[in-house]
C-alpha cells in the first residue's frame, strides 16, 4: 500500500529521522579498532530506550529472514552488506562497517544507513563508500514531484556504472511511514521515465548498496546476514526522503554530514592530476 503523507505527518517522521541520524552519528564516533559489535548493539539499545523510541527491527520477521530479528541495529562488516546480526566480533584496523537502523517515534518511522571505515582506510574502500554516497545524493535529487520512480533507480544505476560497480536488484529502497516497509519498492537499477509518478507526500527510504565485483549475494547460516557472493567488500548508504512541493526533504540527514556529489570526486581527481 502507498500512502501519501500530509506535511504534518512528514514532520512527525522528521522527528524520528533526526533521532536516527543521531544514533548513526554516535555509532560512527564509537566504531574503532577493538570495539565489539555487541557493545555497539547494547549502546544503541540504551539510546532507543532513553528516547522512548521503538525499534522497527526487534521481532521483525519478513519472508526473507529466519525467525524474528532480535536486535535493534544491523551491523555488517566487510563483505557483509545488509541485515548483519550484531555478534561477538571485535573490529579490526581497516574493517568496513555498515550500520543500518530504523526506529518509530509516536507511530512514525525513519530508516537510514551509513558505511564507515575503522582505523586506517584503504583507497579502494573509500572509493566504494563514496560511490554509494554519491548514488544516494543522485537518487535524492531525482526524488521530485512529476518525476518517475524509474528516474530514481536510473540515477543510482548511472553512478554505479560510472564507477564500474555491478548492481544487485533483489534488495533496494522502499516506501516508509507508519511502518518501516511500505510500497513501493525502489530498485537500485532502472530506466528513467518509467514507473510510478512521484507526488508530494510520498516518503521513501532510498538505499544504494554495492559490492565491488559482483551483483550476486549469499546468506550466512544465521539466515539474515547478506554478503557479496565472491567475498568482495561492500558499502551501503541510505536516507529517508519526503517528496514535497519544494523538492526532496531528507529526514535523516546527520548534522555533520556533507552530501557527496560526483563533481566533488571529479574536482579532487583533477587536483590530484594537476
Amino acid at each position: 500500500m502507498i500512502e501519501l503523507k500530509t506535511p504534518a505527518e512528514i514532520e512527525r517522521m522528521h522527528v524520528a529521522g533526526r533521532f536516527v541520524a543521531e544514533v548513526l552519528s554516535e555509532v560512527g564516533r564509537l566504531a574503532d579498532v577493538g570495539v565489539n559489535l555487541l557493545d555497539l548493539e547494547h549502546h544503541v539499545r540504551g539510546m532507543i530506550k532513553r528516547r522512548g523510541a521503538e525499534s522497527c527491527y526487534w521481532d521483525y520477521a519478513p519472508s526473507f529472514g529466519r525467525g524474528p530479528f532480535r536486535n535493534v541495529i544491523c551491523l555488517s562488516v566487510n563483505d557483509a552488506v545488509l541485515h548483519g546480526l550484531p555478534h561477538d566480533y571485535t573490529l579490526r584496523d581497516g574493517d568496513v562497517l555498515t550500520a543500518d537502523i530504523a526506529v518509530s517515534i509516536d507511530g512514525w518511522a525513519a530508516d537510514s544507513a551509513r558505511t564507515v571505515i575503522v582505523g586506517t582506510p584503504a583507497e579502494e574502500d573509500l572509493r566504494l563508500v563514496r560511490a554509494t554516497e554519491e548514488a544516494l545524493e543522485a537518487a535524492i535529487e531525482a526524488a521530485r514531484p512529476g518525476n518517475r520512480l524509474g528516474d530514481i533507480s536510473a540515477a543510482i544505476w548511472a553512478v554505479a556504472r560510472d564507477y564500474g560497480y555491478p548492481v544487485n536488484t533483489e534488495f533496494g529502497g522502499h516506501g516508509i511511514g507508519r511502518t518501516m516497509h511500505e510500497g513501493p519498492h525502489v530498485s537500485n537499477k532502472g530506466r528513467a521515465g518509467r514507473g510510478l509518478t512521484l507526488q508530494p507526500g510520498l516518503t521513501l527510504a532510498l538505499e544504494p548498496w554495492f559490492a565491488r565485483t559482483t551483483d550476486r549475494i549469499v546468506y550466512d547460516a544465521d539466515g539474515w546476514t547478506i554478503r557479496s557472493a565472491d567475498g568482495s567488500r561492500t558499502a551501503h548508504s541510505e536516507h529517508t526522503v519526503a517528496i514535497t512541493e519544494d523538492g526532496p526533504l531528507v529526514l535523516t540527514r546527520r548534522e555533520s554530514e556533507t552530501p557527496a556529489t560526483r563533481a566533488d570526486s571529479v574536482n579532487r581527481l583533477a587536483a590530484k592530476e594537476s
